[in-house]
């Protein structure tokens, strides 16, 4: 699936986009612990690539972005793109479906029951905007190290974490994390730090117009329940 990650890139653009990028990062004077590149993805030309990536891009998205990573990381080295990427794991590969297959089963619909949205997996939310809190600051990536003085975790770039999507600020930045080489704590390099802006919307289901709008409904009884979106 890595060699077919490659000829996507190389046939949609990907590829020079991805470097280009990888030369502002090359000319920056400042240091990242974690490099974050946004790739585009058409889940149709990819499936009609291999069937295989396309279902993974869009059924497990995170699986398909290690694929993706690895597969930067190999041109990052090969064509000697950023001269300071050290790891694989300081790579944060973002994928964007360009849209979603128009079937059911990938929209979001907050009013079914039973939900069964377990699946870590792209899905098309439509609703209204109620609500936008302001925009904030968060972790996208952060350098640790070992605080044991003889462990080969103590120096480099071993030790990445990186934000993934669901989780909190907590699982990437907290101070109790050990070495998984040696168990001793792990210490945040504040300085490689890579922050990021978040908004939280509140949105409604634009189902929910019809009992504005003062429609007859079946039900004698029925509720609207707001849900939180969180735009990094």
């Amino acid at each position: 699936m890595r060699e077919i990650a490659l000829i996507y890139l190389d046939r949609s653009g990907g590829l020079q986009k991805f470097v280009h990028d990888c030369k502002k990062y090359n000319d920056s004077k400042q240091s990242y612990a974690v490099y974050r590149f946004i790739i585009s993805i058409n889940p149709s030309d990819i499936a009609e690539l291999d069937a295989t990536l396309g279902n993974c891009i869009l059924h497990n998205p995170i699986q398909a972005a290690q694929i993706f990573q690895s597969v930067c990381f190999v041109a990052v080295k090969t064509l000697s793109l950023v001269e300071q990427l050290q790891t694989e794991a300081q790579i944060n590969i973002l994928l964007k479906p360009t849209h979603l297959p128009p079937l059911p089963s990938y929209v979001l619909d907050l009013s079914a029951f039973p939900f069964n949205y377990t699946s870590q997996r792209f899905y098309e939310a439509d609703g209204i905007v109620i609500a936008m809190g302001t925009v904030t600051k968060y972790t996208q990536g952060a350098r640790f190290v070992c605080t044991g003085e003889t462990c080969p975790f103590s120096e480099g770039f071993r030790c990445i974490r990186v934000h993934v999507p669901g989780a909190t600020e907590s699982a990437t930045v907290r101070n109790n994390f050990v070495c998984s080489l040696c168990s001793s704590p792990l210490q945040e390099d504040m300085k490689f730090r890579v922050l990021g802006d978040k908004q939280i919307v509140e949105m409604i289901d634009k189902k929910a117009l019809n009992a504005f709008k003062g429609y007859a409904n079946n039900k004698s009884h029925f509720r609207i329940q707001s849900f939180t979106v969180f735009l990094r």
